[in-house]
């Protein structure tokens, strides 16, 4: 480390670092990594209403049963409510905290 200091890692999740390897490239040592959560989609299911009042997020987008302005629908339905309806893909390619590229090769003196 150049400063032939240990950095503070306190709070930090350590992922060795790529050193090339290709799991994780372009990372240099004591670089930090944001968090990320992987692509998936969040489908709308069936179920039972008896004239309750359903409310349906639109944070995501998603198809015409939610409306394109990110409010919220509400409205009453009586019976069995049934979907084919899901959000929008959303995410990255992995699911990782937030992280430090740490090389676990350390020397002490």
């Amino acid at each position: 480390y150049p400063t032939l200091k240990l950095p503070d890692l306190r709070g930090e999740f350590i992922r060795g670092w790529d050193d090339g390897r290709g799991v994780d490239a372009g990372r240099v040592i004591l670089s930090i990594q944001g968090w990320l959560t992987g692509s998936h989609y969040h489908n709308i299911r069936s179920w039972d209403a008896w004239d309750n009042t359903v409310l349906v997020p639109n944070d995501r987008g998603g198809d015409s049963l939610l409306s394109t302005d990110n409010a919220v629908q509400e409205g009453a339905i009586n019976g069995k409510f049934t979907s084919q309806y899901r959000t929008e893909l959303s995410g990255g390619n992995e699911t990782r905290p937030r992280n430090i590229a740490f090389n676990y090769i350390v020397r002490a003196a």
